[in-house]
């Protein structure tokens, strides 16, 4: 999927480039977002989430931790959301982490209601659909 301008551009013809439509532009840009560590980017040093790798001594206060920084990075670099919530959501698999995010569309004068689901597994990757 296309997720720059670059991309974009590169595109052989209008045929082959499938059009991204806001939402699936929405949840690319969360998975790129939410699988960066802060501190990854040099020109944005808090670019990203906290490292849980350096949460994992302090459990379970970094679920809070980690779902404040979820929370945070999304309202400062997904200018398309607003009023974003995350929660937690148990799960029966130990080394799994959920978490449900709901926030309103901000283009469509906040009527847009959407809600993703991440994991994020032992390896570090975090998913979001």
């Amino acid at each position: 999927m296309a997720r720059g301008i670059l991309s974009r551009l590169s595109a052989t013809s209008s045929q082959s480039a499938r059009p991204i439509n806001d939402l699936e532009s929405i949840v690319e840009h969360l998975r790129a977002l939410l699988n960066t560590r802060q501190g990854e980017s040099p020109s944005v040093p808090d670019f990203g989430v906290v490292d849980f790798t350096d949460l994992v001594h302090s459990f379970p206060e970094a679920i809070q931790t980690l779902q404040r920084s979820i929370r945070s990075t999304i309202l400062q670099y997904e200018p398309r959301l607003k009023n974003v919530v995350v929660q937690h959501v148990r799960d029966e698999e130990s080394l799994v982490l959920r978490f449900q995010i709901t926030a309103q569309l901000a283009g469509k004068n906040g009527r847009g209601a959407v809600r993703f689901e991440t994991q994020l597994r032992a390896g570090g990757h975090m998913s979001v659909k």
